[in-house]
């Protein structure tokens, strides 16, 4: 590849973030892979924060919502992958604690409803075990999973009263 220069990739990230909203560690990222000088990246960077190209409670906003609408994540998972993307505990949790309880389970019932059919008859013990692994593993919470478990009807809705 290449090396690009400090104006080209300039131009690539303002490009990019124009499109799509992406965090300081992403872009960083790829400055670091086109093996940008250091002094280029923060003066980039710099451009880019105070430009409003790159903000990151606004990055935040977004990506949970996408997040949890369209990847049916959990908080915890949402959490983890904020974590993965280097974004401040500061910045993340009070844009994570303004997504309501009922946000989550909007999610989570439909998801337990499906899989509650795929795992078939078994015991009322076993099935709330299996349902409750699955939703931890989504990154859902204990009490999002408790208040699903305990108002849904985990029964099969299809023929199971066969009363002949």
């Amino acid at each position: 590849m290449k090396e690009l220069t400090e104006q080209e990739a300039l131009f690539r990230l303002t490009t990019l973030c124009s499109q799509a909203e992406h965090c300081s560690w992403e872009m960083t990222e790829k400055m670091r892979r086109w093996e940008l000088s250091a002094e280029a990246q923060a003066r980039i960077m710099a451009y880019l924060v105070s430009e409003g190209y790159i903000d990151e409670t606004r990055y935040c906003r977004a990506f949970i919502r996408d997040k949890i609408r369209h990847n049916k994540w959990g908080r915890r998972k949402v959490e983890q992958a904020l974590m993965a993307k280097r974004i401040s505990r500061d910045i993340y949790l009070p844009v994570l604690n303004e997504t309501e309880d009922a946000d989550y389970l909007e999610v989570l019932r439909p998801l337990l409803k499906a899989r509650r059919r795929q795992l078939g008859s078994m015991s009322d013990y076993e099935l709330r075990g299996r349902l409750m692994r699955f939703a931890m593993s989504r990154g859902f919470t204990f009490d999002i999973i408790r208040q699903c478990l305990d108002v849904d009807d985990l029964e099969v809705e299809e023929g199971d009263d066969n009363d002949d």
